[in-house]
């Protein structure tokens, strides 16, 4: 067999192949997400840009078509967080709670970690409104819940946002269990600079 001819039907399978692969992906990631998935992904997007208003519309949308869509809750939780709306947070991070705390499988991964997100995030909440002993208790139980989906972001976030030393659930709870455990008059349980380094969690 002619040596050029073998060398192109290699690179043309290798490049049917590549494509082929490429199209079954594209094909299984629109397929395979829930209604409403779109919508949150354009939510997320918008709420990265700071575009509170354009995320809530896209939030809700999905809610619509998906009532109780988890990252639809989570992405409107976070919205209110970020842009100070903290008595609506509050409001949505417990309702988010309370409905995985009833819907909650137990061979559910994903919901563990949306649950003990919703936990860490109502705890940074708490912990902004000067309520450290409630902060510290939605800290304990999203540790417990899923350690790892709180565990802080991963180094292409910290090179991406060039957060190179963000604060996290566990580092945060163990301040403020120090910081209780002081006399009121001793106690430090805000310094601004450190505290911006925390960010909301959305798995």
């Amino acid at each position: 067999m002619n040596p050029r001819v073998l060398r192109r039907f290699v690179v043309l399978c290798a490049i049917v192949t590549f494509a082929m692969f490429s199209l079954w992906a594209v094909i299984d990631y629109f397929t395979a997400s829930l209604p409403g998935d779109y919508e949150v992904r354009q939510g997320d997007i918008l709420l990265t840009d700071k575009k509170y208003d354009q995320a809530l519309e896209r939030f809700d949308a999905a809610l619509k078509v998906s009532p109780n869509h988890r990252g639809a809750l989570m992405g409107r939780a976070i919205t209110f967080l970020q842009s100070g709306r903290d008595d609506e947070a509050e409001v949505e991070f417990t309702y988010l709670i309370d409905y995985l705390t009833r819907t909650l499988g137990a061979d559910d991964p994903t919901g563990r970690g949306v649950l003990a997100g919703a936990y860490a995030n109502r705890g940074i909440l708490y912990d902004r409104g000067n309520r450290p002993e409630q902060a510290l208790a939605d800290y304990r139980r999203a540790l417990r819940i899923d350690p790892g989906a709180v565990e802080g972001p991963g180094l292409a976030h910290r090179i991406i946002y060039g957060n190179s030393r963000p604060a996290t659930v566990k580092d945060r709870a163990v301040y403020l269990e120090q910081q209780l455990a002081l006399p009121e008059s001793e106690r430090l349980l805000r310094i601004p600079e450190l505290d911006e380094r925390q960010r909301a969690y959305k798995p």
